[in-house]
């Protein structure tokens, strides 16, 4: 089925972040080589952390949002026995303990304290705000602030390694996650700090990073040749159901009028599709009627 028209300013480009560079920096590099302006990216990257990031150009930023809700995958190296302020490599340190004798197993049995469902308390240097200011900015003046705990998801929290004082580990995890306070909280669990050194996204539901393309790779590249890169809009709404209407019920959806008498859909979000296009999104309301909600611009 064809989805979305060969619109080269719109989609999604799946890029592999370098370390050392910030995902503002990354997207700004982006924007350049494939020469549009309109774009945006769906969850930041620390500049510590290489990986995936997501990208999103013309229309195809409208369903920027529905990404940021997605369940990101992980690889995390800890440095165990150092603690710093920023809970990463790029902090100060305020603690160094010994490092004791751990086997896999005394390992695993405190990863299995943080799979499934459990609270957080989110690093001082987050851009989460505190009476509107940024805990990175009362940070950086040597504040501490309490922040409350957040609850988060680690579906998914596996070793992949352990030699000496570092542990390599594997994490897929719900959004609002932050892998630099796992790191802190498994130090303390482990009774000997840890940080955080080396972070890689790996995936950004539904996308892997195995998919992307470095800035290195693109640069070598036409305008044109990296704009044929670019993912049609619809491949980050796979997991929502489609809903078919004829050219005429597309027509009134771009208006924002309402549609009635659509069978087999249950009420939540859908994909909305006319006979050649991806038309965008809406919503049902599970008695037939569409409410659209984010339509992209087909003509």
């Amino acid at each position: 089925m064809k989805t979305e028209p060969s619109i080269s300013s719109s989609g999604i480009l799946l890029l592999d972040k370098p370390v050392g560079m910030t995902s503002n920096a990354a997207l700004g590099q982006a924007k350049r080589i494939l020469g549009l302006k309109k774009a945006g990216h769906t969850g930041t990257l620390d500049p510590l952390a290489s990986g995936l990031l997501v990208l999103c150009f013309g229309q195809a930023t409208k369903v920027a949002g529905y990404l940021l809700d997605a369940e990101k995958a992980y690889e995390a190296t800890l440095k165990l026995g150092i603690t710093t302020d920023s809970e990463d490599a790029e902090g100060e340190v305020i603690e160094r303990r010994e490092v004791p004798e751990l086997s896999e197993s005394d390992i695993d049995a405190v990863l299995e304290h943080f799979r499934g469902s459990i609270e957080q308390i989110p690093p001082m240097y987050s851009a989460l705000k505190y009476h509107g200011r940024r805990l990175y900015e009362l940070a950086r003046r040597g504040e501490t602030v309490a922040r409350p705990p957040r609850p988060v998801i680690i579906h998914e929290l596996n070793l992949l390694g352990h030699e000496g004082d570092l542990i390599e580990l594997s994490v897929r995890c719900s959004k609002g996650t932050y892998i630099r306070s796992l790191a802190r909280d498994i130090g303390k669990r482990l009774e000997c700090g840890a940080h955080l050194i080396g972070l890689r996204r790996t995936a950004s539901e539904p996308f892997r990073v195995a998919d992307a393309h470095t800035l290195e790779n693109l640069q070598t590249l036409t305008c044109d040749d990296a704009r044929s890169l670019l993912l049609p809009a619809d491949r980050a709404l796979e997991h929502l159901p489609a809903v078919h209407v004829d050219e005429q019920q597309a027509a009134r959806l771009q208006q924002g009028q309402f549609l009635s008498g659509l069978p087999g859909t249950e009420a939540g979000n859908v994909r909305i599709y006319s006979p050649e296009l991806f038309v965008g999104i809406g919503q049902m309301d599970g008695a037939g009627h569409l409410r659209p909600t984010r339509i992209l611009l087909t003509t």
